[in-house]
């Protein structure tokens, strides 16, 4: 499962986002009513998923036979606040039968 390309995918998609949520939440939060100065390395983490994100969203594209809308849309969601788990909440379903389908033995 964890060499499933799609199964990654989908786990990189959540990661990018609760990187961005404790970003905003622990980092810019934090820093502004405390000592504590998180944005940097959770700013580092965040655009090392963003970048993995990008990428791993154009190669995927052709596995899961998506057109230029879908792939626009996914690539802007890697950018708006908490819509990667929209994303990942919308195309669930699609995602699940495409690891099932690469589970399969040939």
């Amino acid at each position: 499962m964890a060499k499933n390309p799609v199964f990654l995918y989908r786990m990189l998609t959540l990661a990018e986002g609760w990187s961005f949520v404790l970003l905003l939440v622990f980092g810019s939060g934090l820093s502004r009513v405390s000592e504590i100065d998180l944005v940097m390395p959770l700013g580092s983490l965040h655009g090392a998923l963003f970048v993995l994100l990008v990428g791993s969203t154009l190669l995927i594209r052709r596995r899961l036979g998506w057109g230029f809308g879908t792939t626009l849309l996914a690539l802007v969601c890697s950018v708006v606040p908490l819509a990667p788990f929209w994303f990942h909440h919308r195309k669930r379903e699609e995602f699940l039968a495409a690891e099932r389908g690469a589970a399969q033995p040939a």
